[in-house]
């Protein structure tokens, strides 16, 4: 075997020299790792808060695309303005539906803000299934964001729409003299109780969403559930007269329950005085949606 060339010595001694360039690089290669950095915000906070946090910013999306359609909120506005005005004057002097106690108009003000808000809520899984048409839904589920965050975000979306047409029909009672009660308590508790409703409905939509793949027959189902859940209701008549098999179908409809609490809150008949129980049912119904909806929402992209 030959032996080792001078020139190949040399460089040997080169890089075991300790301040050459080979030695420094050997060094800062096999040396310690520089320390990770600070962990993203939506990772570092807890579970509770990050449900929050992704909750707001999906609201704040649907609250931006509100902005830019604001033709939408009054044409939408349209149909429960002609329950009110038209089918309430119709049926005003009709005494046996509110025994004489309150007007008419003022009896189906809270179903018809209901109704409209819930026509809102059952349509809106139509986002969903366009955000899967054009790849955004895919897009949203590889964020950091929960699949209970998205949902609760989009839920609260269309409870702001929810509430802004609400806000539109108080001002149009108002106006138009009709009356229910202008309490600050039932006010509010009516909103809250309005939006609760309208969460629930709206994660029952994105629900459905994740079952049926076609934006038109999403539509035909839609209008299938919404129709018989209004007209099953104590929305444009009392349950007392309705026939037996209707009021047995009424007392498990979670609509009915909603303006049972916004026309005790609003109007002060209807609802026996049991808000709370109202508020119970409708949260149980929101927390049962909540849950099939998280835990159907990824499979919206299958």
């Amino acid at each position: 075997m030959s032996a080792p060339s001078a020139g190949s010595q040399a460089a040997s001694a080169e890089q075991r020299a300790p301040g050459s360039p080979a030695t420094q690089q050997t060094g800062s290669t096999s040396g310690s790792l520089a320390p990770p950095g600070p962990r993203p915000r939506a990772i570092a906070m807890g579970a509770p808060s990050r449900i929050a946090a992704g909750a707001v910013a999906m609201a704040q999306a649907e609250l931006r695309k509100l902005r830019h359609d604001h033709i939408d909120i009054f044409t939408r506005s349209v149909q429960p303005l002609l329950w009110l005005f038209i089918f309430g004057t119709a049926m005003e002097h009709n005494r046996s539906f509110t025994q004489g106690t309150v007007e008419y108009r003022a009896y189906i003000a809270p179903g018809v803000m209901a109704q409209a808000a819930m026509f809102i809520a059952i349509f809106f899984g139509l986002a969903v299934i366009w955000e899967r048409d054009v790849g955004q839904l895919q897009r949203l589920l590889a964020t950091p964001l929960s699949r209970s965050s998205i949902v609760l975000g989009k839920a609260a979306g269309a409870c702001v729409r929810a509430l802004v047409q609400a806000l539109l029909l108080l001002a149009v009672l108002a106006l138009a003299g009709i009356g229910i009660r202008w309490t600050l308590y039932g006010v509010v508790g009516a909103l809250a109780m309005l939006m609760l409703g309208t969460a629930a409905f709206a994660c029952m939509s994105m629900l459905l969403a994740a079952a049926v793949k076609e934006r038109e027959r999403f539509m035909g189902i839609g209008q299938l559930i919404m129709m018989p859940l209004f007209f099953a209701s104590s929305a444009l008549y009392p349950l007392a007269v309705m026939p037996h098999w209707l009021r047995i179908i009424a007392r498990v409809n979670p609509l009915t329950y909603e303006v049972q609490g916004l026309r005790q809150m609003l109007v002060g008949v209807g609802g026996a005085g049991v808000v709370w129980l109202d508020f119970i049912v409708v949260g149980a119904f929101f927390a049962v949606m909540l849950g099939a909806a998280t835990r159907a929402y990824p499979k919206a992209i299958l």
